[in-house]
């Protein structure tokens, strides 16, 4: 029989908000605020109430099952990490601004971890010495932390946040291979018996690195990220990493190339409307720097959109932001008005694969109120690097098959990486093969957000009443609620319904305050109990049970007799 968790409403410390929190921007923040289940402490920082702690462990449980399954072994690292790790790696200096640092009284370095690659890794080079020590499955359950600039929308991007991470430890790539496609498999098993619509979708490896990559992206229209499904085959990627043909233009005759007054046209848009041109035929510019303050410039088609991280992975930098004004002067350049033509060299100059396929273009000419016609980038552009650096459009076709794709949008609640030798070989772990030499491990590494786990169910289920949770991560699986709690008879018989359903294994808790009956059905609908039971006058005159599904709203009435067995198959479909 399953473990049965059970309490009573009025001993519940959930307290609930009938108006919506300012601060809340989505939906899945709002709920979790009026259900009473997160309370803020500081920016991106929150404390879990007993109800969202409770699908919490149910979320963690699940995953728990899943790594069991698939032969992960859990254990427990430090959150303060040692600097010497991260210097060793060489991602001490390259992390970004997102790593929390600090220091001992001693004065040495630590920073609170974002992830633990350096940690495991040096762990297991400590203590694996042979290829019958491997394959290794390892994994956490923990907090980590990212100083995030702009933390919001409550646990979709927070500084303090609950992760699993497992990491898999393997002799040759085919052995990585076979442990990413286990993890692979367990991620689908865990998030479909979370109840969630979801995808798999190639992306891109961001800080943690790696050469291949999928994001589970639960499908929620307030998500983070846009991803491009075929609507034919099963190819689906984030639109930051979704491959992209060029884009071929009519062959035309190549006209001189000539300037063209352009007064106080500061966007590609307004001079398009000037020069009486369709917007894809004109090229737009847009400028960066580095974390190094070198200048990056971009040229896409001026219909299309700057990949920022597709630019990010072309010139090899570790953070972009907008570049100033005196840097793209520098440079040669003139904001609002630049195209490569006059940028002095050495500057870093990406040029997308379509603007590359252009005939007789219009671009800047890297003087004030003035743009070029006439350029053929062919031609006109040198010493410029030429990638696909655009996001992909729903105008775009599939990569593999051709077919239209459809632009989505999802939440990212996990992510599974093939690291290869990336921090094998930078930290020095290594094993002797079954000849005695010595190898690098190979490495993958596996992550799933608790807490965004939670949140996007919340998205993806949920009215205008509030949240509809899926029945395998509820806080609580049936709510019982006596019309009138002051009427001895009603609250004698909604106690020996909640004492069947514990001994029956089922999570339950009765709403047993003296409030109005309305007030505990919306408390119900808000905190989104899968099945409501009503114990009302009915139940006292004719023997009838109201059994209330959440989800659809379907409501049907059971004699005493009956009930056990029709609220046992109800959650059995939920």
């Amino acid at each position: 029989m399953r473990r049965s968790f059970s309490l009573l409403t009025s001993k519940l410390y959930a307290p609930t908000l009938r108006e919506v929190p300012s601060d809340a921007e989505i939906t899945s923040h709002r709920l979790m605020l009026r259900a009473g289940m997160i309370r803020k402490a500081a920016g991106g920082v929150y404390t879990y109430l007993p109800l969202a702690w409770r699908t919490i462990r149910k979320i963690e449980q699940i995953i728990r099952e899943e790594m069991d399954a698939a032969g992960g072994q859990e254990l427990c690292m430090p959150i303060m990490q040692p600097a010497e790790i991260w210097q060793e790696s060489g991602r001490w200096s390259v992390f970004g601004s997102e790593m929390f640092r600090l220091k001992d009284c001693h004065g040495r370095e630590f920073c609170l971890g974002p992830t633990h690659e350096e940690m495991i890794t040096t762990l297991v080079r400590d203590e694996v010495r042979s290829y019958k020590q491997l394959p290794l499955l390892l994994y956490q359950i923990q907090n980590k932390y990212r100083d995030e600039i702009r933390p919001r929308f409550g646990l979709m991007r927070s500084r303090e946040f609950i992760m699993k991470d497992l990491y898999s430890f393997d002799k040759d790539e085919a052995g990585a291979d076979l442990s990413y496609k286990k993890m692979y498999d367990a991620y689908t098993n865990v998030f479909t018996r979370c109840g969630l619509k979801f995808r798999p979708v190639e992306a891109d490896s961001g800080a943690i690195g790696g050469n291949h990559t999928h994001e589970f992206t639960v499908l929620a229209a307030a998500g983070e990220s846009e991803i491009a499904c075929c609507t034919s085959c099963d190819y689906a990627a984030n639109v930051e990493k979704a491959e992209l043909l060029p884009i071929d233009t009519p062959e035309e005759e190549p006209l001189p190339l000539k300037k063209a007054a352009t007064p106080a046209c500061k966007t590609i848009e307004l001079v398009a409307e000037f020069l009486h041109a369709p917007l894809e035929r004109t090229i737009k510019a847009v400028a960066f720097q580095d974390e190094n303050d070198a200048l990056v410039l971009a040229f896409v088609r001026g219909d299309h959109e700057v990949n920022d991280v597709k630019l990010q992975n072309t010139v090899g930098a570790t953070e972009l932001r907008m570049a100033a004004e005196a840097a793209i002067e520098a440079a040669g350049g003139v904001a609002g008005f630049m195209s490569p033509i006059g940028i002095k060299k050495g500057t870093k100059i990406v040029v997308d694969s379509t603007v590359m396929n252009m005939k007789n273009a219009i671009a800047g000419a890297n003087e004030v109120d003035v743009h070029y016609t006439g350029v053929n980038p062919v031609r006109d552009f040198t010493n410029v690097i030429v990638r696909d650096i655009r996001l992909m459009t729903a105008d775009d076709p599939c990569p593999h098959c051709g077919a239209p794709v459809k632009i989505t949008r999802g939440i990212e609640a996990g992510q599974v990486f093939k690291l290869g030798t990336k921090y094998s070989e930078a930290l020095g772990a290594t094993f002797l093969d079954e000849n005695g030499k010595e190898k690098a491990l190979f490495m993958g590494c596996y992550g799933i957000g608790v807490g965004r786990t939670m949140a996007a169910a919340i998205e993806q289920h949920n009215d205008e009443h509030g949240i509809i949770w899926p029945r395998s991560i509820a806080p609580y699986e049936v709510v019982i609620v006596p019309v009138n709690a002051k009427t001895p008879e009603q609250m004698t018989l909604a106690e020996k319904i909640y004492k069947e359903l514990r001994s029956a294994g089922i999570d339950v808790i009765l709403d047993d305050r003296k409030d109005r009956a309305g007030v505990k059905f919306k408390d119900a609908d808000l905190i989104g109990y899968p099945l409501r039971i009503t114990v009302g006058p009915k139940a006292l005159e004719e023997g009838k049970i109201e059994l209330k599904v959440r989800r659809s709203g379907e409501s049907v009435d059971c004699t005493q007799e009956e009930y056990l067995k029709k609220v046992q198959e109800i959650l059995k479909e939920l």
